[in-house]
């Protein structure tokens, strides 16, 4: 899930759980509202993580030894 799919589920279970005042025969509006925002809360928690681990992995350069082209020259 993307940071802006989070971001989106957020928005809709707010709206669903303070912005709505309609009923629903057997389904609570309210409580699907919240588990909306619980689920883009972790998938936004996830999305930071997950990239910072990509930023973290692409970080790195192998080191050089001598009389070897740089990877950044080599074509």
């Amino acid at each position: 899930m993307t940071i802006a799919g989070s971001i989106f589920l957020i928005a809709v279970g707010a709206i669903l759980r303070f912005a709505t005042n309609f009923h629903v025969a057997h389904v609570s509006v309210d409580t699907i509202g919240l588990i909306l925002m619980i689920a883009g809360a972790a998938g936004l928690i996830l999305g930071f993580i997950q990239q910072r681990m990509w930023a973290r992995r692409t970080g790195r350069v192998p080191p050089v030894e001598e009389g070897e082209i740089p990877p950044e020259r080599r074509y």
